[in-house]
């Protein structure tokens, strides 16, 4: 079986292991994915894996504030103990993934949070930038493929490249984090607050309108 660097990456993404450790497992096990994660673990190089059947219940509501307080971000990261919830590891954790949601504004969590409908919308006008560009129809869709995944890496949390360090996703930052600390651990929620967003600067002629609806 062909080695890919898609399998690798999965691999990688599942354990927690390096690149090369990631594609040594492989190539040993000839593709097989499962028995490369049973290869690692078995070098003490995948801590993380198949911790995803346990139960994370504890953890942490973390804040941060930004800017002199004109970006606020709420973001709920669980654990399995109270216990490395108040790690600092841990902790440090929390910030980062914090600090991610304020800078690079994540739309939603998971690519699987994507409305199928905004997808839909998504693809639509790539298709016709496309067509604008004068591609063939017989590659716009493979295009089309390329640039969701795009859209995924660009407004999904998990798929995004993490501010501290462009050669790795969010995602493979938590999957670190569960090896090093020993503990499954999910980002659940978040809401991320902007000073002034959504509101329009009102007028002149508004606030007249609206000083002489008072008197």
């Amino acid at each position: 079986m062909e080695i890919t660097a898609a399998l690798v990456k999965e691999l990688r993404e599942i354990t927690g292991a390096g690149m090369m450790d990631a594609k040594k497992a492989l190539v040993a096990t000839e593709g097989d994915k499962e028995k490369a994660i049973d290869f690692l673990r078995e070098k003490g190089l995948a801590a993380a894996a198949k911790k995803a059947d346990r139960i994370a219940a504890e953890g942490l509501v973390y804040s941060y504030i930004h800017g002199n307080g004109r970006i606020g971000v709420l973001v709920e990261v669980n654990c399995e103990t109270d216990f490395v919830a108040q790690t600092d590891g841990f902790k440090d954790l929390c910030k980062d993934i914090a600090m991610q949601i304020a800078a690079a504004r994540p739309l939603y969590l998971k690519r699987e949070e994507v409305p199928a409908e905004v997808l839909e919308h998504e693809k639509e006008i790539l298709r016709q930038q496309a067509l604008n560009e004068g591609k063939p129809e017989k590659i716009i869709e493979k295009m089309i493929g390329g640039r969701i995944e795009k859209y995924y890496k660009e407004n999904c949390l998990l798929d995004q490249e993490f501010i501290k360090d462009s050669d790795k996703t969010v995602a493979q930052v938590i999957t670190e984090a569960v090896a090093k600390i020993g503990e499954k651990i999910d980002v659940r929620r978040y809401v991320r607050y902007e000073l002034g967003e959504g509101l329009e600067k009102r007028n002149d002629d508004f606030v007249a309108e609206v000083m002489a609806q008072a008197k």
